[in-house]
């Protein structure tokens, strides 16, 4: 299921961090603190973590 700009705004941070992820293998990581950052990154199939920019931008 594809990742809606509803979903994201309505997405509280938490205690830990929490990705929320779209079909694709992007997901959003909001941490603790608020921020919203988008990040996709494989290497020889490991998860890497490299943001790629922040929501909403």
């Amino acid at each position: 299921m594809a990742l809606t700009d509803t979903a994201i705004r309505q997405a509280k941070p938490k205690d830990k961090p929490q990705k929320l992820f779209d079909e694709k293998g992007l997901f959003l990581l909001i941490p603790p603190s608020g921020g919203k950052w988008w990040f996709k990154y494989r290497f020889r199939g490991k998860e890497k973590l490299l943001s790629l920019g922040v929501y909403p931008m």
